[in-house]
């Protein structure tokens, strides 16, 4: 059985896409599903375990259920904190789609949804000729945008929405995230957001700080949304 797939995307860099593809994860996990995430394409990651490991993808890895192999949450992992086309210059290494369908394979093999964390903004690229568009069109089209509620996050999100739209992938869903605690109008930026965006709001979080992380509970998804999303092998 193939599981069901989407691609997490956000408006920006630094906007909160693990921290909503956590709180994703846990809402999929107590809806009974096996839930696992994934981030292809890490940069910025430190030597552990005899391996390079970024924390993002560590905290997709924690979330996951059942709890899937390093390699297999974040097939390539690079060093520098930039860009991932230069952090993969830097390192001499190759970014292989290849590589990147064969882990999420082995991924879909155990679960039946799979969350596939991107890097940065929809519009930056994941590496040399491989793009987000590219990459959420193989597994089947549908995104999730995480909005960063901020001064300016209207017309990221709007500008993200159509390029999605035109790339011809789904936006099927979206999660504000609170991002600046001191945003006094997230509220009616958060109604704005639900005039504009072609998709349900799937839920708003709550800002954490430095080193947060989601909450259980923090977003209930609706049954009927999980299983509309496309499935992939």
């Amino acid at each position: 059985m193939s599981a069901r797939t989407c691609l997490v995307t956000g408006t920006d860099t630094g906007i909160g896409k693990t921290h909503a593809s956590v709180a994703l994860l846990q809402a999929l996990r107590a809806d009974g599903r096996r839930a696992v995430g994934m981030k292809p394409v890490a940069s910025g990651c430190d030597w552990q375990d005899g391996g390079w490991r970024n924390e993002d993808a560590l905290a997709l890895q924690a979330a996951s259920r059942p709890r899937p192999a390093y390699a297999d949450v974040n097939p390539v992992a690079l060093p520098e904190a930039t860009a991932p086309t230069l952090a993969a210059r830097a390192a001499g290494v190759v970014v292989e789609a290849e590589v990147l369908h064969a882990a999420h394979a082995r991924l879909a093999a155990t679960a039946d949804v799979v969350l596939v964390e991107g890097a940065g903004g929809w519009a930056a690229p994941l590496a040399e000729d491989l793009e987000h568009a590219d990459l959420a069109r193989w597994l089947g089209g549908a995104v999730v945008l995480v909005v960063g509620l901020r001064l300016g996050c209207l017309s990221h999100a709007r500008l993200t929405a159509r390029a999605i739209a035109a790339d011809g992938c789904r936006l099927v869903g979206w999660v504000g995230n609170r991002i600046d605690p001191e945003f006094s109008r997230a509220d009616d930026y958060l109604g704005l957001l639900a005039d504009a965006l072609p998709a349900p709001c799937l839920g708003v979080l709550p800002f954490v700080g430095d080193g947060g992380s989601a909450e259980a509970g923090a977003l209930v998804l609706d049954p009927a949304w999980i299983d509309a999303l496309p499935r992939r092998p």
